[in-house]
């Protein structure tokens, strides 16, 4: 067997493994929290934004931009912290 052939086997192996990783659904929809409770679920990025936006008195317009971060697949984004804990944005399930 000849060094290409070694190759291209090697090569191929490693194409064919599968990805473990779960696929994202990215909907356009989001949830939105403060401390433990979820005050938004599967609501529209840019609600979820203004919302969050109100309650931590920030733009919206940056906090658009995390929401489709999260929507795509990057995690909870943590907006602010709140007297009642945390204001995030997280992925809907």
């Amino acid at each position: 067997m000849t060094v290409a052939a070694v190759s291209t086997l090697v090569f191929v192996g490693g194409v064919a493994t599968p990805a473990s990783a779960q696929p994202v659904i990215q909907d356009g929809l989001v949830n939105v929290s403060v401390g433990n409770v979820t005050i938004l679920k599967n609501v529209n990025v840019g609600v979820a934004a203004q919302v969050a936006a109100e309650v931590c008195g920030v733009d919206v317009g940056p906090i658009a931009v995390l929401g489709n971060a999260v929507d795509a697949g990057d995690g909870p984004a943590t907006i602010c912290h709140s007297a009642q804990g945390p204001v995030k944005i997280e992925q809907n399930t």
